[in-house]
């Protein structure tokens, strides 16, 4: 775990890269357990990497880019279904950047 200051977060990139790195590995290894591999690494490498994580009001917040759906070509998957695999894995990612940074919600 990481000492924590939510200063620092806003030049994240440059305060906290290795802690962004396994935050974002670990909820994708528990999501390629869980779902189809294709999709997440799809998901991970057309929507995921425009993704910018935030802290804010003592909590993780993830910020996908406009338009997902558009943006996955490497799979084909009904726009519901897409947004709940998205949601559900917003919701392990930002689990993840709480429990690295040990930073409870």
């Amino acid at each position: 775990m990481t000492d924590f200051d939510p200063e620092k977060f806003e030049d994240k990139y440059v305060h906290y890269f290795p802690q962004l790195q396994r935050a974002y590995k670990n909820a994708f290894e528990t999501m390629n357990d869980e779902f189809d591999s294709t999709l997440i690494h799809g998901i991970d490498q057309q929507i995921l990497n425009e993704s910018e994580p935030f802290y804010e009001d003592g909590d993780f917040s993830v910020e996908l880019p406009e338009n997902p759906p558009e943006r996955l070509t490497a799979v084909e998957i009904d726009d519901d279904e897409l947004e709940a695999v998205l949601d559900r894995y917003v919701d392990e990612i930002e689990a993840e950047l709480r429990r690295v940074f040990g930073v409870e919600a």
